[in-house]
């Protein structure tokens, strides 16, 4: 009974030797990698167990959820045809990386003589690109008491860009309030939108700005720009609203003065004058109800 035990358990043993041994496996080193563009990866397909000789490799790239291939009958096609190649035993070795390899990477290995004849490997690349300049907004002059806000973008950075902001050289925190330096500034920053915006300038707050953009692959910086702050003007606001009074009234009595020399005249000038008629001392008329002329002396004969 002993003797029919071990047999059996020989039976199955071999029986998974063999299963193991006739079928491809694949593993690889790392299931997400990344790297800098303009740089060198390799995306590791490891054959860890295969019973066929010469199978057939193959690479697809997806992006988007569209597959397209990279390694296809033995030969780099598409847009790494140039720029990548097939390393022992299945390796994809891609050179000068850019933004647009930032994709997933299937490794396909088929066996025809494995009672497993197919695997598969899925990776991931990120291709990280370091920022460019940042467009800066500074303003050249706010007065005390005024809000106003700084702003600072870029759009080619990979992964997207964090900001951080500073003054004369000198990094401003993300909350004043942590800074016995910067404790009575009234800014608010937020380093995913390059937004510095001020409640309520200080005298103290002009100086010399200018925004940093970085992520892993690198950082950026615009150039310094110059925030004059000024004291609030009572007089010069005083003046300038009494010269526009001024020349309200100045206006208003040209206008009058004007009229008043008759040039703006609204006269009808086709009008005609019509004078009354002067009476005769000599004669006397009468009503059309007498019917007849009257001497006022009698003629003598």
């Amino acid at each position: 009974m002993a003797i029919g035990r071990q047999t059996l358990s020989l039976v199955l043993f071999s029986w998974l030797c063999n299963s193991t041994a006739s079928a491809v496996i694949l593993k690889t080193t790392e299931k997400s990698v990344w790297t800098n563009e303009f740089e060198s990866i390799e995306l590791t397909c490891l054959i860890e167990s295969i019973s066929t000789n010469n199978p057939r490799i193959e690479w697809k790239k997806i992006k988007n959820g569209v597959p397209s291939y990279v390694y296809f009958q033995n030969k780099i096609s598409g847009d790494l045809e140039h720029r990548a190649l097939l390393r022992e035993p299945a390796n994809l070795l891609i050179l000068n990386t850019s933004r647009s390899d930032t994709a997933q990477y299937r490794c396909e290995v088929a066996a025809i003589d494995d009672q497993k004849p197919f695997d598969e490997i899925l990776i991931s690349l990120a291709v990280r690109v370091k920022p460019v300049m940042p467009r800066c907004s500074v303003p050249e002059a706010v007065t005390v008491g005024s809000s106003t806000e700084l702003r600072c973008i870029e759009n080619e950075g990979f992964p997207q860009s964090q900001y951080q902001w500073f003054k004369n050289s000198e990094e401003l925190p993300e909350d004043p309030k942590t800074s016995s330096k910067f404790y009575n500034s009234s800014y608010t920053m937020n380093t995913e939108t390059g937004s510095l915006k001020f409640r309520s300038v200080k005298k103290e707050d002009a100086g010399e700005y200018y925004c940093q953009a970085r992520n892993e692959a690198g950082w950026s910086k615009c150039s310094p720009q110059i925030m004059e702050v000024y004291d609030l003007d009572i007089v010069g606001i005083f003046l300038k609203v009494l010269g526009g009074v001024a020349a309200f009234i100045f206006v208003i009595v040209g206008i009058c003065q004007i009229q008043k020399s008759g040039y703006c005249s609204c006269k009808d000038h086709r009008e005609t004058n019509y004078k009354v008629p002067q009476h005769d001392n000599r004669m006397d008329y009468t009503s059309p109800d007498e019917g007849h002329f009257r001497h006022k002396s009698s003629f003598v004969i």
